[in-house]
């Protein structure tokens, strides 16, 4: 559904929302670790949630990357995916056939709306500080073990 730098963009973002929680900064190596990616890959993702402001990144000997309390609570899950993945999750064919439209559906089109809407309205009712608090009580796990 999501891409895999969304993916990876989601759970870098929860982490770093977690640790932020505890006051603290983490830096590019942590963050690569703990969501089992790749460290360049990883960098290339938090320059766009950076670039987004949904990251905040402090350079020098301490610095690392960093959410503040209020903005954890204000960020919604659809502001991260956006930041990745842009809106494609919401227009895309099921099917990945470029040409499914209203007009010209695909067979599965007109079930994949009602979808992509569930979708846009979970993703848009979820914050970052509902997910990383459900992450802190170890409800849910960011990588399997």
């Amino acid at each position: 559904m999501f891409s895999k730098a969304c993916e990876y963009g989601i759970k870098a973002t929860l982490y770093i929302a977690t640790q932020s929680l505890q006051d603290q900064r983490v830096n590019l190596r942590d963050i690569a670790g703990e969501i089992n990616s790749p460290e360049a890959f990883t960098a290339k993702i938090l320059q766009q949630l950076a670039r987004s402001r949904i990251v905040d990144s402090v350079k020098g000997p301490y610095g690392g990357f960093q959410i503040s309390r209020e903005r954890i609570g204000a960020i919604k899950l659809s502001e991260i995916v956006s930041a990745i993945d842009g809106d494609n999750i919401y227009r895309g064919c099921a099917l990945g056939l470029e040409q499914c439209n209203a007009q010209k559906p695909c067979p599965l089109h007109d079930k994949f709306v009602g979808i992509r809407n569930d979708l846009r309205k979970m993703l848009e009712s979820t914050s970052l500080y509902e997910l990383a608090t459900g992450l802190e009580v170890g409800l849910t796990f960011l990588v399997r073990d």
